[in-house]
């Protein structure tokens, strides 16, 4: 008869109070899959006349979530396991991936109970309305209809900042939320060294021979368009028994599981790709939740690591892969034959030109992978701003196109393609827009590993298989959850530390070949 120790009886303990602390939060995780149905709906099937009973819905699931999240029953279970004031770990004999579990699910103990339920229940309820005073004023252009839900929502997230706490700058705690321990003065500095590298290389190409992109444009059958998209889905690995692709007025992703991965599209009026890449933005985010472990659902090792990790994962399909020339090797000819041969004097080199010209433009989401981050650059001032004081809610239409005049040289001739094109701030969201600057940097580092790894890696592309793509992207990504911090995921992925250099190699790379410049 095997001898039980009372290390063995120890151990047993321990992962026992484990099991308690992740049925707990299994439970609210269930709750926010919920809300976040809730949402998807509001975004994309709901009634106009609905809005109303929504807010109230979603105002209710956030504050029962709240008090979930900060219940006595949470803090105690979590408190066995580890020092919630210290956040150091009682226990020595769980798995390394347990431990650090714990240190997140403290962390996020720490932040839902610095805010009160009754601010929790209102933010939900404002952004619920706000999001539809946002489409309404985005569809008659008129700012003036959005900017009251605007000041409110700018007003609770200082509140925040406030409650959460900070160091240096009230942004600080909201960029928190999106990216963990990312600092305003370090997107600034990030910021400042990509807006000096690109905007001379920007310049060089507008003076230089411009690309003619007209055949993308023009009256494109919408059936025809999303029969297409669903083949690049279906070659990315995107399993529709797990997701769904619908239509909303910004697309975005929306996961309450793994095996419940939702995306949604737009279809642009007159141009044939604009939506095609939103499909593998959008789809490599869905592919990202499909990837995390359903074993681990209900844990922060089932969750994913930050919204720059996130966005990595979509401007990795969009962009990296996309936008290369053996994608089109492969997909130019199955495009050719669902548009029933409109495209057929269109070469394979005239096409990856096309689809990759730099022209400064309006819209963010259209924006080509040069100018991409001068947007989000623009936004992130905005919000700095807005947030610290030093600009009116009123005052952002001008604010808005000056700096549009500054970073790209146009000016938007109305809001609705200027400061209302954006879904972000009606949300709520403000600090999460520089995480889409900061995917395109830990995207460029990534790739560069997934390179060396795959040398042979266009060669297959070109063949059409995706599927070891997303092979590599599980093994370094998907499966970890937020095991490891963002800098640690990419360290133990690639061998470097965090750097813009990789994405600044690349865009000059791409870009000085494709504008044939000296």
């Amino acid at each position: 008869m095997k001898k039980v120790t009372n290390e063995s009886k120890k151990t047993t303990k321990s992962q026992k109070d484990y099991q308690k602390l992740f049925e707990i939060s299994k439970h609210t995780h269930v709750l926010q899959g919920i809300a976040a149905l809730l949402d998807w709906d509001q975004e994309t099937y709901m009634p106009a006349g609905s809005a109303g009973i929504r807010s109230e819905q979603l105002k209710t699931m956030a504050g029962i979530i709240h008090r979930e999240k900060t219940s006595k029953k949470f803090s105690n279970a979590l408190a066995k396991l580890i020092d919630i004031k210290t956040g150091k770990v009682l226990v020595k004999d769980l798995p390394k991936p347990q431990m650090a579990a714990l240190k997140e699910w403290r962390r996020d103990y720490l932040q839902d109970t610095a805010l009160p339920s009754k601010f929790v229940e209102e933010f939900a309820k404002l952004t619920s309305q706000s999001i539809l005073a946002w489409r309404a004023a985005k569809q008659d252009n008129a700012f003036s209809q959005f900017a009251p839900y605007l000041d409110r929502i700018i007003q609770m997230c200082r509140k925040k900042a406030d409650l959460l706490g900070y160091k240096d700058h009230p942004y600080d705690a909201l960029l928190d939320q999106y990216e963990p321990d990312m600092t305003t003065k370090e997107v600034t500095k990030l910021f400042h060294k990509l807006s000096t590298n690109l905007t001379p290389l920007i310049k060089k190409i507008h003076s230089s021979k411009q690309i003619n992109d007209d055949f993308l444009m023009g009256d494109w059958d919408k059936d025809k368009q999303i029969a297409f998209s669903h083949r690049l889905l279906d070659a990315m690995g995107y399993d529709l028994n797990f997701g769904r692709l619908d239509f909303s007025a910004h697309p975005f992703s929306s996961a309450s599981h793994p095996t419940d991965s939702r995306i949604t599209t737009r279809i642009h009026p007159t141009n044939l790709v604009s939506n095609f890449f939103v499909i593998l933005h959008e789809g490599g985010h869905g592919l990202y939740e499909m990837g995390l472990r359903k074993d681990y659902y209900g844990s922060p090792l089932g969750q994913s690591r930050s919204l720059g990790i996130h966005e990595s994962q979509s401007r990795w399909w969009e962009t990296r892969i996309g936008q290369s020339k053996p994608f089109w090797q492969y997909f130019l000819p199955l495009l050719k034959e669902t548009f029933n041969g409109r495209l057929n004097s269109i070469t394979l080199e005239d096409f990856y030109r096309a689809v990759n010209k730099v022209e400064p433009s309006f819209i963010r989401v259209d924006a080509d992978e040069l100018t991409y981050p001068l947007h989000v650059i623009l936004r992130f001032e905005l919000e700095k701003a807005l947030i610290e004081g030093s600009l009116k809610t009123r005052d952002i239409p001008e604010a808005w196109n000056a700096k549009m005049k500054e970073y790209l040289g146009i000016v938007p001739k109305t809001n609705k393609e200027g400061c209302l094109q954006d879904v972000h701030w009606s949300m709520g969201g403000l600090g999460y827009f520089p995480t889409y600057t900061l995917g395109n940097v830990f995207a460029a580092s990534l790739f560069e590993a997934f390179a060396k790894e795959h040398p042979d890696w266009e060669k297959r592309v070109a063949s059409g298989d995706l599927a070891f793509i997303k092979l590599w992207l599980n093994d370094k990504i998907y499966q970890h959850g937020r095991c490891y911090s963002s800098h640690e995921l990419l360290k133990n992925a690639t061998g470097k530390d965090f750097s813009a250099d990789p994405y600044l190699d690349y865009l000059n790379k791409k870009y000085s070949a494709i504008y044939r410049l000296k």
